[in-house]
């Protein structure tokens, strides 16, 4: 992207995943960004479309404050070398694709093993993306502003298997057996996509950047998650 270095903010109009697109590809140049709904549940965007004006209106007046959030970097390694390095607003997720059988997985944190899985795949989410995927599968959502990363199975093949809450200093690792029959691929936010082969692992750690979001709305996050969630 283009972006003129004296960009103050960039103003993203569409719906939560335009966010998570914009906020990749702008890794790194520390321009906040505010979401404008213009899709359906929004969660992740801070003004509706009708409220666009008074938003350009609280941004004239800089009456606004600026969050930061969390972001997740993967690491895709094949035969030793990296494959693939992209960073992640919401999650990194290890999914089946192709013939609907259940998938092995190894994961270690920081290089302990810590469990084998069976199960459709993994989710590794940041606070922001607790609320999608990782909740929908199960997992507890998180305060966007703190500093974690959950791990949450999918359809694991077990009555045990439970969301783990690592601290965000920890380093996941998710392998692939070779032993693993079906095919997968790791998605990032559900865009960047990458087909994995067996004996193929992701390494996933908090980024050394954040993504730096306008809020303009003064209602807390609890606020927004029962208008969101509940009430719609």
């Amino acid at each position: 992207l283009q972006i003129p270095p004296e960009t103050d903010c960039i103003l993203v109009l569409g719906g939560d995943g335009t966010l998570l697109r914009t906020a990749r590809d702008t890794v790194g140049l520390g321009i906040p960004l505010l979401g404008i709904n213009l899709g359906t549940l929004g969660f992740l965007a801070e003004v509706e479309k009708s409220g666009i004006t008074d938003a350009l209106d609280h941004l004239m007046q800089d009456s606004y404050e600026i969050m930061d959030r969390m972001l997740l970097s993967g690491s895709v390694i094949r035969d030793g070398k990296e494959l693939l390095k992209a960073h992640a607003l919401n999650d990194i997720v290890v999914n089946r694709c192709g013939h609907l059988m259940v998938l092995n997985y190894e994961v270690l944190v920081n290089g302990q093993l810590l469990c084998h899985y069976k199960a459709d795949g993994m989710i590794l989410a940041s606070p922001t993306g607790s609320t999608g995927y990782n909740m929908s599968a199960g997992g507890p959502i998180v305060e966007p502003g703190a500093r974690l990363m959950v791990m949450t199975p999918i359809c694991p093949h077990t009555l045990t298997s439970r969301t783990i809450v690592f601290g965000a200093d920890s380093r996941i690792r998710i392998e692939i057996p070779a032993t693993n029959r079906g095919s997968q691929v790791a998605a990032f936010d559900g865009d960047t996509l990458v087909r994995l082969e067996n004996g193929d692992y992701i390494e996933i750690t908090k980024a050394e950047t954040v993504t730096r979001v306008v809020k303009l709305d003064h209602r807390s996050f609890l606020d927004i998650l029962k208008m969101k969630m509940y009430d719609a």
